[in-house]
């Protein structure tokens, strides 16, 4: 596949380097000097502009790209790229961040086809978005990092907190999240969590039987 990522902040440079590994085609855009530049060292296709342009995306090759992924930290910035990549026929994925309410979301959602979390997703699953990836799908990312599935339990500390406040042991990250009897998918930071609830973990191997008790709670 053909990706442009407009920004090459972290959210950005992260997901690159997880699309680059799978032999995807490249193409960064982003308005500072300095990142720009960086992204070429690093050895990519890179256009210098502004990334709600799209003569700037245009350059960048949003007509034979697959999907856009617009991931800096300028919700406007991600909304008008991904509206132009809509215009050229591109999957559309762009980032806010976590403490924009639900109502927001389901307006951005309407206009794009996926919306992420950085905070809570991370770049595993900006990748998987921008790929249209199934979320219930849950596999090995890599030797060090593993996806499992987890039911809250009616004990688990976490009952009644939300999606963006959840702590979990080591560098574990909630990934996905379903009701009972409702697929997974990428959860509002807003999110109630509730006994039942079924969540997909990105961890540490050594990390997962302190995340299982920890959203277990007691057997």
């Amino acid at each position: 596949m053909h990706i442009v990522i407009v920004g090459y902040g972290r959210v950005g440079r992260r997901t690159i380097r997880i699309l680059d590994g799978e032999d995807h085609a490249i193409s960064v855009v982003d308005n500072d000097s300095e990142r720009a530049d960086r992204a070429r060292s690093d050895g990519f296709d890179v256009v210098h502009g502004d990334g709600k342009e799209e003569s700037t995306l245009v350059e960048a090759g949003i007509d034979e790209a697959d999907a856009i992924g617009a991931l800096t930290g300028d919700v406007q910035v991600n909304l008008a790229a991904c509206l132009v990549g809509d215009g050229h026929d591109c999957r559309t994925v762009m980032r806010i961040d976590e403490d924009y309410h639900s109502d927001l979301y389901d307006t951005y959602a309407e206009e794009v086809d996926d919306v992420i979390y950085p905070e809570q997703l991370g770049a595993a699953g900006a990748k998987t978005a921008l790929l249209g990836g199934d979320f219930d799908v849950l596999a090995t990312l890599t030797e060090r990092l593993s996806v499992t599935g987890v039911k809250v339990g009616p004990d688990a500390p976490v009952v009644g907190s939300r999606i963006s406040k959840v702590d979990l042991p080591g560098d574990a990250t909630l990934y996905a999240h379903g009701r009972s009897g409702e697929s997974m998918d990428i959860p509002l930071p807003q999110t109630i969590i509730e006994a039942g609830d079924r969540v997909a973990i990105v961890a540490r191997p050594d990390d997962l039987d302190a995340v299982r008790q920890r959203l277990q709670g007691a057997a």
